[in-house]
């Protein structure tokens, strides 16, 4: 795992090893073990090494057998072995045990359509020297992240933008100050920016499965290697016990090919389903004990998880160790929005980057359950929209008026609210079904957004860009899930805070074969009536106890809404002093609204509340 970054110069200045251990520094975190550099005149590639696999070899850039490419890249190539006897078997000669020299060779012989070739996750950049081009490709599923700025003189990648920003000709521009405001208002609905957009004006990330291709001239050319496959419709004729042993082979294979290392190698264990598996994997193909961690946090049970976790590690007998710590968003504000190099409203980010912390002091990788949720319908919101769907015969009006009848009612800040459920079931009811989704996933309502900025920001037509023709629109909303919020969103946030901690994270669910597997096994086999993942839990059992495998799903969260209401002050302090209101980004009226409407118990607000904080925290940083 490491940390990679890159200029090309197309007025042909040299390139300065001191420009690059500048960039370079910025990514010392994600990889502590060492660091690389090459230069060929107005070209120069860096990186920095997090050591895996081959600890005392495979140090980068890397190159083949006569030079003439070198290749920095950062994560890991699962199938690298096979791929090494094969092209040993065509000629090619290796330097090191590693995984990454394979991508150098695999490039030679096919060019251009080499990443087909890969099983992994990976962000790769390669010097061509004879045909005087860069090339840049991500792996399939978006894993590890990779961005880029150019200009008429030169382009810049770097696998996080902080990295960006110590070349002095990439500018520091907020996208939020553009006139017409669409950052704002898709930042406001979604959370984040979603790719290839960034908080930054003219620095782009490349997206999931693509690569770009630029030259010495700066010419550029961007494309697909590879599409998620469509998802299979429901079939009443479905047999569950046709899907069983297929889907429990591929995730078998899936967790061996990431048990490879030469170093302490662990798992993050909620006491979910999806954690509680890959654990389980993990035990029958390892020969030693599997150290697993969780975390909880002091204010509010409803969202400990701890004591599952606790009951999963004595059923599977894994070496355990669980966390337990007392509030501290506020504190942790100014370096998760740093980590993060973008305003980022997930506040899963703080459990995530904590355990990281906690975690990286007994083991250097840990396997995570991540896009469990995604393949198999995991997430109750997709049960609300196949009722939306079925309740779609009742009168639209119904459902306003019942929402505005429970705003009436107070809501709590407990993980499962009833109230805040019912009202946003109803609020988005009343909707087509791709709009009441992406209404239940919002932070911000269109109305929220409008009070705030004047402007609605983006509705069903912005939201539309992700769905694809489905003869089911339930099941078209789970590729829209894992084309937006997967990659946007948790992927981002579980690279940011592991690597924060140079801890790697490897998630067997996103293994790339397992999800087109996956796409094939119809959509009534997932998401049946009301249960979730329901192929998943019976593929599950005699693996896992009934009790895990039964338990109703529980997100990663935080008592956020609890831990601020304790003490609005340094919110208020924040949110509306006089440099935010100077930004003219928001009402200041609306903003005191909804703090005092938090602070009071009259709403949970702590969505939105952390949305703006993270918001008005980066530009502290990243632009005054």
């Amino acid at each position: 795992m490491c940390g990679i970054c890159g200029v090309i110069h197309f007025d042909g200045k040299p390139v300065s090893e001191e420009l690059l251990r500048a960039m370079n520094d910025r990514l010392r975190h994600r990889g502590p073990d060492g660091a690389g550099y090459f230069i060929d005149g107005a070209v120069g590639l860096a990186m920095r090494r997090l050591s895996i696999i081959d600890i005392a070899g495979s140090d980068q850039p890397l190159t083949n057998e006569n030079e003439s490419l070198a290749l920095v890249f950062n994560g890991e190539i699962y199938n690298y072995r096979e791929l090494r006897r094969a092209l040993g078997d065509r000629g090619h000669r290796f330097r090191s045990d590693g995984d990454g020299e394979p991508i150098a060779h695999l490039y030679e012989e096919y060019g251009d359509d080499c990443w087909k070739r890969l099983r992994g996750m990976y962000a790769i950049a390669l010097w061509d020297k004879r045909r005087k081009r860069l090339l840049l490709a991500r792996d399939r599923m978006g894993q590890k992240p990779l961005y880029y700025f150019h200009d008429r003189d030169v382009f810049v990648f770097a696998s996080e933008i902080k990295a960006l920003l110590a070349h002095p000709q990439v500018p520091r521009l907020s996208a939020f100050a553009a006139a017409e405001g669409s950052a704002l208002a898709q930042y406001l609905s979604y959370g984040y920016l979603p790719a290839p957009d960034t908080a930054f004006q003219n620095i782009f990330a490349l997206p999931p499965a693509a690569w770009l291709r630029v030259n010495a001239a700066g010419q550029r050319r961007e494309g697909r290697y590879w599409a998620l496959p469509p998802v299979a419709r429901p079939d009443a004729q479905a047999a569950v016990a046709d899907h069983i042993e297929p889907l429990r082979e591929k995730l078998e294979q899936a967790v061996k090919l990431r048990l490879m290392s030469d170093v302490p190698l662990g798992a993050f264990l909620s006491g979910g389903l999806d954690s509680s598996l890959i654990v389980a994997l993990m035990r029958r193909h390892s020969s030693a004990a599997v150290k697993t961690f969780s975390i909880g946090f002091e204010g509010d049970d409803s969202f400990d998880e701890t004591p599952y976790a606790a009951r999963v590690a004595k059923a599977l007998g894994t070496d355990h160790q669980s966390f337990r710590v007392r509030p501290e968003a506020m504190n942790l504000l100014s370096d998760l929005v740093w980590r993060h190099d973008q305003p980022f409203a997930d506040s899963s980010a703080i459990p995530t980057y904590l355990v990281s912390k906690l975690t990286r002091e007994r083991v250097t990788v840990a396997l995570t359950g991540d896009g469990g949720d995604e393949l198999f319908a995991g997430y109750e919101r997709f049960y609300a929209a196949s009722l939306f769907q079925r309740l779609s015969v009742l009168p639209k009006p119904l459902w306003p008026g019942l929402s505005g009848l429970l705003a009436m009612l107070p809501e709590g800040t407990a993980y499962d609210d009833r109230v805040k459920r019912a009202r946003r079931f109803a609020q988005a009811a009343g909707m087509s079904v791709p709009d009441g989704f992406f209404d239940l996933v919002r932070v911000f309502s269109a109305d929220q957004i409008r009070a705030l900025r004047a402007t609605a920001g983006p509705d069903s037509a912005d939201f539309w860009r992700y769905l694809e023709a489905a003869d089911d629109p339930v099941a078209g909303l789970l590729n829209a899930n894992m084309r937006s919020y997967l990659p946007d969103d948790l992927l981002i946030k579980a690279d940011r805070c592991t690597m924060a901690a140079s801890l790697e994270a490897r998630a067997p669910f996103l293994d790339h074969e397992l999800v087109e597997h996956a796409a094939t096994i119809p959509f009534n086999l997932k998401l049946k009536g009301a249960q979730t993942k329901f192929i998943l839990k019976e593929t599950a059992r005699g693996i896992l106890p009934d009790a895990i495998i039964n338990r109703r799903k529980h997100g990663f969260g935080i008592p956020l809404g609890a831990w601020l209401r304790r003490d609005m002050t340094p919110v208020r302090d924040i949110l509306l002093s006089r440099r935010a209101r100077e930004r003219g980004l928001w009402r200041g009226a609306v903003v005191e609204r909804l703090i005092n409407e938090h602070h009071s118990g009259r709403r949970d607000h702590n969505r939105q509340l952390w949305a703006l904080l993270t918001l008005e925290e980066w530009h502290r940083q990243f632009i005054d």
